[in-house]
């Protein structure tokens, strides 16, 4: 960091000293939270390496997706959708908390990738009118500095959602799937590599992940990877 740059911050941390979102330390470290309570978010240490749930130990496969494999390749969630990164990740999707997007962004970014790097990522795209109500797309602002730090292209313009489609809350996996069908379309004449990752900010039964890996398989895609902020429980499993 050059001395003006390192000036600026030192005037930053004195005049607007950073706080923690969760328990208000005034040393919070540069990012929004403070160390402990980074530490304390829940991460996804071990999973089903297909599709990232949650579990006691770590396998190949979970039972779900051996009796149904999923579209994509290899999943990464590298947090559990838990408290309390669940309101944080809540405050940054739909109370225009920057704060708490740019804090989970952080520590995405700090996690080893268990994967083999993508050649390209493609956030999951929100329908004009979604994103007209809210103001952005979280998926676009986790994967734009992620991308950057692994040095791979970010493209929010290659999938394109053309049905505005229910909320998914509330709904279970069959309905979120009938809800998302044919809801996403490629754009025309963007050429596009072999292995992509397909970015969501919570994946929780997967289906509009699914609905974006197959688009872009059809497209020609080899492989294409699922990745997330955070990972949800299977519902009342407890875990």
């Amino acid at each position: 960091m050059d001395a003006p740059i390192r000036w600026l911050s030192h005037l930053h941390h004195w005049l607007l000293p950073w706080r923690c979102l969760l328990c208000g330390d005034a040393d919070a470290n540069g990012m929004d939270l403070c160390a402990d309570c980074a530490a304390e978010l829940p991460r996804n240490t071990h999973c089903c390496q297909r599709c990232a749930l949650p579990l006691p130990m770590s396998v190949p496969l979970c039972g779900r997706c051996q009796r149904k494999v999923p579209p994509w390749d290899a999943a990464w969630a590298p947090f559990r959708y838990a408290w309390p990164l669940d309101w944080l990740e809540t405050r940054f999707k739909f109370s225009r908390d920057l704060a708490a997007g740019r804090a989970l962004t952080t520590l995405w970014q700090r996690e080893a990738c268990p994967v083999t790097l993508p050649r390209m990522i493609i956030p999951v795209p929100l329908h004009h009118r979604r994103l007209r109500e809210r103001g952005y797309n979280q998926a676009v602002e986790i994967a734009r500095p992620l991308a950057s730090i692994f040095g791979i292209p970010c493209r929010h313009d290659v999938l394109i959602r053309t049905r505005h489609t229910d909320a998914q809350t509330g709904l279970d996996a069959m309905e979120r799937r009938r809800n998302l069908r044919g809801a996403f379309v490629l754009r025309n004449a963007v050429p596009l590599p072999t292995h992509v990752a397909v970015l969501d900010d919570v994946f929780t039964t997967g289906a509009t992940l699914a609905e974006c890996v197959r688009t872009l398989k059809r497209a020609g895609v080899v492989r294409v990877d699922a990745w997330a902020l955070a990972r949800a429980p299977i519902p009342g499993s407890g875990r």
